[in-house]
């Protein structure tokens, strides 16, 4: 869970905020965003041209990422929306933030929090 290239984490990407949000799972966070931006992860995310990663949740067993990835796939849009500004207000693209977790194997991702701008460390 915790080495930068196997992060397993459940994730929304989007085009915007009137866009569609795809919800998705992975076991290898970088590397799927990556494919996302690339347009080559999902049909529905290069159709739709979601390539800003909105939001990320890690987890620390796959199969715990995919239950809770099946569970937010059922929600209304607004609870998503909602998921989604509590973390993340502005709907940024967190990918460049990603990159700045910490691959230490001593530091617990789950509780891993988005920075405020101008604001240091984690």
């Amino acid at each position: 869970m915790n080495d930068r290239e196997g992060i397993i984490a459940v994730y929304m990407m989007s085009s915007g905020f009137d866009g569609p949000i795809y919800t998705g799972v992975t076991a290898h966070l970088l590397k799927r965003i990556q494919e996302h931006k690339e347009g080559t992860a999902s049909k529905f995310t290069c159709k739709y041209k979601c390539t800003s990663l909105i939001w990320w949740e890690p987890h620390g067993l796959i199969v715990d990422a995919i239950r809770r990835e099946k569970r937010i796939k059922k929600w209304p849009r607004q609870w998503k929306i909602n998921l989604i500004e509590a973390h993340n207000p502005h709907w940024l693209d967190l990918w460049d933030e990603l990159w700045a977790v910490p691959p230490n194997p001593d530091i617990d991702l789950r509780s891993w929090k988005r920075r405020s701008p101008g604001q240091a460390g984690r």
